[in-house]
């Protein structure tokens, strides 16, 4: 490991421990061992430290999610869309730093004033979502999910996936007991009915 990739792993797990505003770069210089100038040549500022744990973030997850749909395969729609839902919360339990920093509030603070840093939290989100749409639309196409608006849909299906994944964050509940209990609400929003032959009299 790089100097500058222990700074940002220690700089990762700090900010996850106490958000952004009450982490100090003395601290950091001082459990990196490395003076802070030396953390400020590498990252300019503290919000450019804190852009560049939000790009590893984003690196890393789609880098999980393609490796995850590299290995599996689908028989519909419907499945890739539960896979997806599976794996995420998978990943806010094995992937925790990563988690606390995206669900602190102070973060989201800097976004509502910074337009980089809310380029950046998009980013990771819009993949995300993105990736929530096209499990519905190849539902769609392959008639395992009724034909919704499947924007809109997938971001109400991140919405409840994201809401138990913050109770997890927080240790809040124990998001694994809700599983079977989400999948069947998606399973009552979108999958598409049977269809009905006529009874033959």
């Amino acid at each position: 490991m790089t100097r500058k990739e222990n700074i940002l792993h220690v700089a990762t797990k700090l900010f996850s421990e106490k958000g952004y505003r009450n982490t100090a770069i003395s601290e950091l210089a001082k459990i990196t061992g490395v003076a802070e100038g030396t953390i400020f040549y590498h990252f300019k500022t503290k919000e450019g430290l804190f852009l560049a744990i939000l790009d590893n973030i984003r690196q890393t997850l789609i880098g999980e999610f393609e490796g995850f749909f590299r290995e599996k395969t689908f028989d519909s729609g419907l499945e890739m869309l539960e896979g997806s839902i599976f794996f995420y919360l998978y990943l806010v339990g094995t992937r925790e730093e990563l988690f606390l920093i995206l669900h602190r509030y102070d973060a989201y603070e800097l976004a509502q004033v910074n337009p980089v840093f809310r380029r950046n939290f998009s980013a990771i989100y819009n993949f995300i979502l993105d990736t929530l749409e096209k499990a519905i639309l190849l539902g769609q196409k392959d008639g395992s999910i009724e034909n919704l608006p499947a924007g809109k849909n997938a971001f109400i299906v991140f919405a409840m996936v994201d809401g138990i994944a913050r109770l997890k964050t927080f240790n809040l509940y124990d998001s694994s007991a809700l599983f079977e209990q989400l999948i069947a609400g998606c399973r009552r929003m979108l999958q598409k009915a049977p269809s009905q032959k006529p009874s033959s009299k």
